[in-house]
């Protein structure tokens, strides 16, 4: 690895504080320190906290000015457009905040929507807007800045919300979050922007109030004996030394660099390291909170921003962080992120329940996430820092349905204009290529005009998660739902897909059409994990890749077997052993389109323009292919399965999903027109089964000629295994349900196989989805003369049948391979 970059650009320091900006709303932003591995040794090996003795005096006002500017983005053109909308934006919400704000001798809160204040959810918000308030005042330009009214109104405000909600005498009631991490961040953050004009009596007792519910990062306050991880460990990070900065303890600074390696635990809960169970980054590019769900456009983009966000604070200081092994963050990037954006959106599959947040969209998160990424490369080495850069370049100019420069504040819109306007940085084209996270259940296949993402669920990553009054009907969002991205409708889930769609036809489930209770989980959130052990797949070349999952319904007798096998510029879904006994008809959704407010796609099936109105509705016997515009084609390989097709606009409220105390969406009626296909299998169905090909971007003669032609065959869709061949490409894809055998291919037990003919020799991928075996045995159906390479997994037998022996015991679903001739 290259040596890093030797000092921060101050657009760096000034870009990274984003995190801290409530408006716009972003979820973060990051920038990175040096690395300075020498001085980290201690650390790193487990040592205890060290600090420079020769403390430079002004090194805590030094940080503070820093952190300010992170905020803030320091001085900026305001003629410019681009910074003139955003300091637009921050006025707005300063203007109507200080508007209502309640200045008055006898208030009992701040503002009338914010009660009551001694409720942890309303006065954490209330914290939050006095920051937004703040921050107007100390931002260059801004219509509040610099004014004595507004910064008296604001000392005043946070010591009426430390008398009256937020002190040591109280004690942690209902979310644990707002009192440890939502409260003491925006506090902290006030108190930084405010340091000149807060009396030390209300410093020290806002800081009382911080020591009283965050320490520390290493442990959760109100559970003592739990150690924090994730995102929340990085959350505290950056509150303990923001405190430890405005204390002018050098200690407790110490104590917040720490936390991101687990100095305490000798590393155990470190952030800069990849994991094998729990929470954090995976070697395959998984990232997990919360235990058992997918979270990396959530909680994982917090934990970057988070991580990065103190690396910039501390630069440079007696604090700085240095531990080497940050180079995990960089590696992230790429494994971890860069498959989970689509053109700056960041796919829903892997944002858990913030799905439901209506001030978070997939171009919200993905935006944090892009400024994440790109502010991580102006400190990172340029080995990996200038291949971000052209990848974040592409992702702000392609996206111009929700563009970049709109949804982010002043500091980001500084780095991202200075990288727009660098010629010698061409942006990267669209990532291509299969990936299977095998520790989180999800499965990516990108190809240069569109990208796949399935979301599957196991009885190791939850099905969905709920609680805090969120997520309401994220029922059905883990059994295979499958998210098409097109570079032509990148407003396909962020343009109110989630309050406006039937929640109970995702695309690529299986469903009992029974009626369920929104998902409510009490205080704190809860998740579901179903007791199935197959969900996952292998992945052939980083181009092929096959699918599959083992479904069971909660709460019905609904059992399914689904596999998916994605090739080049096709998506073959086969399901089997479909089998309900409840009485209740059980569908699977091919198709369930966002037509957004124009509603006008053509629907065309077996050649002929269906009716555009809303409302209509027809059951089709033996349809061989549909095409919708805008979107592909569909093709029905044996079409005995009735295709039932339905135009409906659909009006709901984002306030049906979210009740939160603090993401609650609102009650305004939101309409979108969907076009539907489904196939019925009919009431209480037994061993069913469905096939159909998904062809992104095709046109309709095109998927005529797919539906005429065949070019996939579908050689077995049983209880024991699904197998398709693809002649064009060679290639062989297999859903081993059990020990059996198809097209003379022989599995020992359950796997996903991929087998590849090319040239003179074969190329194998095979894996474990069930993640629960030791040894698997695959007989191939040609001669195989010698082993070109293999695995240190495989073994290979040669000879006229020859067998795989592969040792998947302990590899977690991850792909085994070879090559053969």
């Amino acid at each position: 690895m290259d040596q890093s970059h030797s000092a921060l650009s101050r657009r760096t320091l000034l870009a990274a504080g984003a995190a801290s900006v409530a408006v716009p709303v972003v979820t973060g932003a990051v920038g990175a320190g040096t690395a300075r591995a020498a001085e980290r040794t201690a650390q790193a090996s487990g040592d205890a906290r060290t600090t420079d003795a020769a403390d430079p005096a002004d090194a805590y006002e030094t940080a503070l000015s820093r952190a300010e500017q992170l905020i803030t983005g320091g001085a900026f053109d305001s003629s410019d457009p681009d910074f003139a909308a955003a300091l637009a934006t921050l006025d707005a919400s300063a203007a109507d905040s200080w508007k209502r704000l309640d200045r008055t001798a006898a208030r009992t809160a701040l503002w009338p929507d914010y009660v009551p204040v001694t409720d942890p959810g309303m006065f954490s918000q209330s914290y939050t807007r006095l920051r937004t308030l703040a921050t107007a005042w100390a931002t260059s330009g801004a219509a509040l800045s610099g004014s004595d009214e507004v910064a008296d109104a604001l000392v005043s405000a946070l010591r009426f919300l430390h008398d009256t909600a937020y002190n040591p005498g109280k004690r942690e009631s209902g979310n644990w979050w707002f009192w440890e991490i939502g409260a003491p961040r925006a506090l902290l953050d006030c108190c930084v922007l405010l340091r000149t004009r807060i009396p030390a009596a209300d410093l020290a007792a806002h800081l009382a109030s911080v020591e009283k519910f965050a320490p520390n990062p290493d442990r959760r306050t109100n559970s003592p004996t739990l150690a924090e991880t994730g995102a929340n460990r990085a959350d505290k990070s950056v509150i303990v030394a923001l405190h430890g900065l405005l204390a002018q303890d050098s200690a407790k600074v110490a104590l917040a660099r720490d936390g991101l390696s687990d100095v305490r635990d000798k590393g155990l809960n470190s952030l800069f390291q990849t994991v094998t169970s729990g929470d954090g980054f995976y070697a395959d590019g998984s990232f997990v909170q919360h235990d058992a769900v997918a979270y990396t456009g959530s909680y994982g983009a917090v934990l970057l921003a988070g991580a990065a966000y103190m690396s910039a604070l501390l630069a440079g200081s007696p604090w700085a962080v240095s531990d080497p092994q940050i180079s995990v963050m960089y590696e992230a990037v790429t494994g971890t992120f860069s498959p989970v954006i689509f053109d700056g959106l960041m796919m829903d599959a892997v944002r858990g329940r913030a799905i439901s947040r209506e001030r978070a969209a997939d171009h919200t998160d993905g935006a944090a996430a892009v400024s994440a990424v790109l502010l991580l490369a102006s400190a990172a080495p340029a080995s990996v820092a200038d291949g971000w850069r052209a990848t974040a370049k592409g992702w702000i100019e392609r996206n111009r349905t929700d563009p970049y420069l709109g949804l982010v504040g002043i500091p980001q819109v500084a780095l991202a204009k200075e990288l727009l306007a660098d010629r010698s940085v061409v942006a990267a084209d669209r990532v291509t290529g299969h990936h299977v996270f095998a520790d989180m259940d999800r499965v990516v296949h990108r190809r240069p005009a569109w990208s796949l993402a399935l979301s599957l669920s196991s009885k190791r990553i939850a099905a969905y998660e709920g609680g805090n009054g969120e997520n309401l009907h994220g029922w059905y969002t883990g059994d295979g739902m499958a998210y098409l991205y097109t570079g032509d409708d990148l407003g396909q889930f962020g343009d109110g897909f989630w309050p406006t769609v039937d929640p109970y036809r995702l695309p690529g489930t299986t469903v009992d059409t029974r009626r369920r209770a929104d998902i409510t989980t009490g205080s704190g959130t809860g998740t579901y994990l179903p007791g199935n052990s197959i969900a996952g797949g292998a992945v052939l070349g980083g181009r092929y890749g096959a699918a599959a999952m083992e479904l069971a319904a909660q709460g019905s007798t609904l059992r399914a077997r689904k596999s998916w096998f994605l090739v080049d510029n096709a998506v073959i879904a086969l399901g089997s052993g479909i089998t309900a006994s409840d009485g209740r008809t059980v569908e699977t959704v091919v198709e369930n389109r966002n037509l957004h407010t124009s509603g006008d796609r053509r629907l065309t099936v077996d050649g002929a323009r269906q009716p555009s109105d809303q409302g209509w509705s027809r059951t089709f016997h033996g349809a061989r292919w549909a095409h919708l515009d805008g979107v592909g084609g569909y093709v029905f390989p044996s079409p005995g399965t009735p295709l039932h097709a339905l135009r409906e606009e659909r009006t709901g409220r984002w306030s049906d999903l979210d009740t939160g105390a603090d993401t609650a969406g609102s009650t305004t009626p939101v309409t979108r027109p969907y076009a539907t296909l489904w196939l019925d299998h009919g009431v209480s169905p037994t061993d069913a089964s469905y096939a159909y090909v998904l062809l992104p971007g095709a046109s309709p003669a095109a998927t005529a000629v797919q539906a005429h032609t065949r070019p996939v065959r579908i050689v077995a869709n049983n209880a024991t295994v699904h197998l398709i061949e693809v002649a064009r490409t060679g290639l062989t894809a297999a859903t081993f349900w059990q020990a059996g055998t198809a097209a003379g291919l022989t599995s020992s037990g359950p796997a996903s196989v991929l087998l590849r003919r090319h040239g003179g020799g074969f190329s194998v991928a095979v894996a474990d989805p069930g993640h629960d075996q030791l040894t698997l045995k695959l007989e191939l159906p040609f001669r195989v003369r010698e082993v070109v390479r293999a695995d240190d997994t495989v073994i290979v037998g040669t000879g006229r049948r020859p067998v795989l022996t592969i040792a998947v015991a302990g590899s977690r679903g991850h792909t085994h391979t070879a090559e053969l001739r």
